[in-house]
């Protein structure tokens, strides 16, 4: 779980725009994260597999 500051700190408009990163939105993870569902990889292969994505599905080959 991220510090609550750092979430808090994202979150806020910056000053220069490089100095943007992204966090999921769930935890607060800033590294794995996948920008089409905003959720790190965690999060977002958690919610996949109870279905609470729509489109996404396991793979199989």
């Amino acid at each position: 779980m991220a510090k609550k500051s750092l979430i808090i700190k994202s979150q806020k408009k910056q000053k220069y725009s490089t100095r943007q990163y992204n966090r999921c939105l769930v935890c607060g993870r800033p590294r794995g994260y996948i920008s089409k569902f905003q959720l790190c990889r965690l999060c977002f292969r958690k919610y996949a597999s109870e279905g609470l994505l729509p489109g996404v599905t396991k793979s199989s080959w």
